[in-house]
């Protein structure tokens, strides 16, 4: 894996004129020359989430090993402090990194890549997490408080992020984040709509609705979400292969009985996993064609749902740190912060894609904490200008 990092993972994968055209774009251009260029700050705040338990200046003693300095410039130059540092990401602001993210970030797979197609579609699925954020009062004001379970409020304010992620190599390569008051089927309306046809996304029972299904559906995007047992859909044939197509509405609302019906299929089935009681799974689907794909092989292709669950557990427990709390205090830090966690999980799952292509492997079979720590000795052996 060490020999396709020969140059710096980050500036890679974030070329520095992308990285350039995203801060301009955002009209965050420096107007005058400063010794923490908007571009070194970018670089920094994905440099932050891939050394998440260092201080600042420890941060960016690492990236400074991979800068390539001009003569005169390193000649003047000193470590920032941790006020420079902090005020330079102040002038940055989370836009910048978040259009970085938005420019770079695509699913991943080839067309050989295990876990990732059904009936040439890319297995794609979609869900939410939340992170804890220090506790401030612009950053609860902003983000809010989950309550607690005994009706108190949690002890630290919480980010949620809704997110896309490529099934068969983890690679998230879209996201929405907003405050945990912020519902996930809310945001997710944001994310539905830049769902594309070829796409098969997947979701579990928490995210159907009837509002939800038709906009992601009307995308051209194919769905195979998950519904709760007591979802009754409108018979309407039983095919072959034991799964049924059936029309659906809305389940509430004034105008619902006039509301044009949407024809789903419908597939139920229970895992036999030696419980006396297994549990019963029904999906709705937009393919409706058992010819494309039987009832067997959605219910296969629904279990690579849970990808995405591992992929959040990467970036929360191995590469931010087990209840670990985002550092930054003010709520577009805190953007500028995720959205550095976001790029810096993109980096690091493309240099295991490449791995696994490399060497004809799958790509869960390489693992994501080899790769981080690959992946923060690779920085200091790139290159990229400070401006």
């Amino acid at each position: 894996m060490s020999d396709l990092v020969s140059v710096g993972l980050l500036t890679r994968v974030f070329p520095a004129d992308v990285v350039d055209r995203a801060i301009a774009e955002a009209g965050r251009t420096e107007l005058r020359s400063r010794s923490l260029p908007a571009r070194v700050v970018a670089y920094f705040s994905i440099g932050m989430a891939l050394y998440s338990d260092g201080s600042y200046e420890d941060v960016f003693a690492q990236l400074t090993d991979g800068l390539s300095w001009s003569q005169e410039w390193s000649q003047s130059w000193s470590p920032p402090s941790k006020s420079a540092i902090f005020q330079a990401r102040a002038r940055l602001g989370f836009e910048p990194v978040r259009d970085l993210f938005a420019r770079v970030a695509r699913p991943l797979a080839g067309p050989e890549t295990p876990g990732s197609w059904l009936a040439g579609r890319r297995l794609v699925a979609i869900d939410g997490t939340c992170l804890d954020v220090a506790d401030t009062r612009a950053n609860a004001d902003f983000f809010g408080r989950p309550a607690s379970s005994r009706g108190e409020q949690s002890a630290f304010p919480q980010a949620r992020v809704v997110a896309l992620a490529e099934c068969g190599t983890h690679a998230i390569f879209d996201a929405e984040i907003d405050g945990c008051s912020t519902s996930e089927i809310e945001i997710a309306r944001r994310l539905a709509a830049r769902l594309t046809p070829g796409m098969l996304v997947t979701a579990d029972r928490g995210f159907y609705g009837f509002g939800l299904w038709k906009q992601a559906a009307a995308t051209g995007a194919d769905l195979l979400w998950r519904v709760k047992t007591n979802l009754k859909p409108t018979h309407v044939q039983t095919l072959a292969d034991g799964s049924w197509l059936a029309q659906i509405r809305p389940s509430s609302g004034p105008n619902r009985r006039k509301t044009e019906p949407l024809r789903v299929r419908v597939v139920d089935y229970t895992i036999d996993d030696g419980r006396d009681n297994p549990e019963q799974y029904r999906l709705l689907t937009t393919i409706t064609d058992p010819d494309e794909a039987s009832a067997e092989d959605l219910a296969i292709a629904y279990a690579q749902r849970w990808e995405i669950e591992n992929a959040f557990d990467e970036l929360k427990t191995h590469q931010r740190g087990p209840r670990t709390v985002l550092r930054s205090k003010s709520p577009d830090l805190v953007l500028q912060e995720i959205w550095g966690h976001l790029c810096c999980h993109y980096a690091i799952r493309t240099l295991m894609a490449d791995t696994a292509e490399h060497a004809g492997h799958d790509p869960d079979r390489v693992s994501f904490v080899a790769a981080l720590r690959i992946a923060r000795r690779s920085v200091a052996q790139g290159a990229f200008p400070p401006s």
